[in-house]
């Protein structure tokens, strides 16, 4: 009995191993198949063998010089923007030129990328209206916004020293009425698909994978300081204080102005603050909202005098994802093309600006999501300075005729 049983588990076995094998066999077939099926079959496809034809930028580009605000319209700047900066990536966008084709120019690589950028559109789209391939237009687009970044981020959005710094706090005072603030700060989700093996890192709360772009800005609506690429599962503070902005802040690195007293008074010296929402943690240099829970009158009034001041980082976002449109939808690049692709955006929104301007009906309404507030813990000494700022909103020196209406 033993034996038959043994037997008949072998052949089982070796039934078994022949039906693995012929499995496996057509399985490689179907891979070779598929490889054979896959091999490119045109050096150049006739779809994009004639751009220089038919592509839009060479059917578009001349014309569009010839009416300023319709360039505008179609690369998002001026024609002295466009060329002014043209003229800071050339060398970068540059491409040797080969037996069997010629190179993209860089001002057709530049155009495409704007394009990408002040539309959105998907790859698909401007290989279609290009004439280039889908894979080049990646790398086109990667390697530009890396380029833009590189020539721009140092003279757009160099560390302030201390007369900036006083300059920043000045327009504060005037447009938005809150003395000594430095700046505004704020994190945004920007949507992606998912990132190949990143789990939930990028899975944030409101249930979609994204990345934060956290920023600070001036009452200008000008970036100084971004950070791009954290993951959309972490919350305000965490960026923050992982950031080099939130290191330099906590380190005293910044170059602040010294302790100044408050328009209209002569003590106490009080420092420069960054103002925010209640997702970052209160300190000595760093200013948010009091709990909506039981305010006094004097604490309500805080509250407004700072988001009248918080606001302007929100309005900044608004500019710049209306400008630059991309960042209305999923990005669906690699994840580093995607954090250059809002790297550049972000040092494009303060060249075009300081440059063309910028229409504030842009800035109402944006796609970019606020983290969700978290409970963080501030110190006794950025408390005592929110409690002099409270006063102060309430002295015949600090007070707005308006603030009690408007609270």
């Amino acid at each position: 009995m033993v034996a038959d049983l043994v037997c008949v588990l072998a052949k089982m076995d070796c039934y078994r191993r022949r039906h693995v094998a012929v499995v496996v066999t057509a399985i490689q077939l179907e891979r070779l198949r598929r490889r054979r099926d896959s091999r490119r079959r045109f050096w150049v496809h006739p779809v994009i063998a004639q751009r220089q034809e038919r592509g839009q930028f060479w059917a578009l580009y001349q014309n569009l010089r010839d009416h300023e605000d319709q360039f505008f319209g179609y690369v998002r700047m001026s024609i002295p923007s466009f060329d002014e900066l043209l003229g800071l990536l050339e060398s970068r966008l540059m491409h040797q030129d080969t037996f069997m084709r010629d190179s993209i120019p860089p001002v057709e690589r530049l155009v495409i990328t704007l394009r990408y950028l002040g539309t959105g559109q998907s790859l698909a789209s401007l290989h279609y209206a290009f004439l280039v391939g889908k894979s080049t237009a990646s790398v086109i687009i990667r390697e530009t916004c890396v380029a833009i970044w590189d020539a721009l981020h140092a003279a757009v959005m160099a560390q302030p020293h201390k007369e900036q710094w006083k300059e920043i706090a000045d327009v504060f005072q005037q447009t938005c009425q809150f003395p000594n603030c430095a700046g505004a700060i704020d994190g945004k989700h920007i949507r992606i698909k998912k990132p190949v093996r990143s789990g939930s890192q990028y899975y944030n709360y409101k249930k979609y994978f994204s990345f934060v772009l956290f920023a600070m800005c001036d009452a200008n609506y000008s970036f100084w300081y971004i950070d791009v690429g954290s993951y959309g599962s972490r919350s305000d503070s965490a960026v923050f204080a992982h950031s080099d902005f939130g290191k330099m802040l906590q380190d005293k690195a910044l170059d602040l102005p010294e302790h100044t007293a408050l328009p209209g008074t002569t003590s106490p010296a009080m420092p420069f603050v960054f103002v925010g929402d209640e997702a970052f943690a209160l300190g000595e240099n760093l200013m948010r909202p009091y709990s909506s829970r039981g305010l006094s009158l004097a604490r309500r009034v805080f509250n407004y005098r700072l988001t009248r001041a918080r606001r302007v980082v929100e309005c900044a976002f608004g500019i710049l994802a209306n400008k630059w449109r991309f960042l209305h939808t999923p990005i669906h690049l690699k994840l580093e093309t995607a954090i250059s692709a809002v790297k550049a955006a972000c040092v494009l929104h303060n060249f075009v600006r300081a440059r063309d301007g910028y229409n504030f009906e842009d800035s109402l309404t944006h796609s970019l999501h606020s983290h969700r507030p978290s409970v963080v813990r501030g110190h006794r000494q950025g408390a005592a300075v929110r409690e002099q700022f409270t006063a102060y909103f309430m002295s015949p020196h600090g007070a707005l005729p308006w603030q009690l209406d408007a609270i």
